[in-house]
């Protein structure tokens, strides 16, 4: 039996100082409008809104990817953005998003088995999904037809591939902004 993982949120640190909301211009304050959550803003959010536009850009299209209605189920996304987020050494976002799934899916079970590296313990779904996250993580242009036939063989449908693709890859970008404009820790 693999034991439970404990996922304690992680706080990310910037490297540049955050946009004050107090002093952001009116171009900022508009981009940070598309943020999803209901939560305060972010850090994170308020480091990208240094540029309005380019903030604008990326929120609307991780939107579009992450929280769309319809096609591949949203636990299926979170576990292709956990399975890119380990492979890139992303722990903020690979917290976030186990958290997320964890959530989705009323079980800790798979994340687990991925944080456990058990991923024998996957079921056939869950495992042709994290293995393409991570093969597409790793190397994108080493990624074959038999990695879309495995999806196919555990039901996935050609729309629900594409959405894991853009999960997956919208994740190599994350990821690495993260990584460039700060760090993540246990402590505030």
């Amino acid at each position: 039996m693999i034991p439970s993982v404990n996922l304690k949120p992680l706080h990310w640190h910037p490297y540049i100082a955050p946009v004050d909301v107090e002093r952001a211009t009116p171009a900022q304050l508009d981009a940070m409008k598309v943020t999803p959550s209901n939560k305060k803003i972010s850090e994170y959010v308020r480091t990208l809104v240094h540029d309005p536009e380019s903030y604008t850009a990326r929120t609307g299209l991780f939107n579009a990817i992450m929280y769309v209605e319809g096609g591949l189920d949203r636990a299926d996304r979170e576990l292709g953005a956990l399975g890119a987020s380990v492979v890139n050494g992303c722990r903020y976002c690979a917290v976030v998003h186990a958290r997320r799934h964890v959530q989705l899916a009323d079980s800790d079970a798979v994340v687990s088995a991925v944080y456990f590296d058990r991923a024998d313990a996957l079921g056939e779904r869950d495992a042709a999904i994290y293995h393409f996250a991570r093969r597409l993580s790793v190397t994108p242009s080493e990624a074959l037809p038999e990695d879309i036939a495995a999806l196919r063989a555990v039901g996935m449908n050609d729309q629900e591939i594409i959405d894991l693709i853009h999960a997956i890859a919208i994740f190599g970008w994350a990821n690495r902004l993260m990584h460039v404009l700060g760090y993540a820790d246990l402590h505030k």
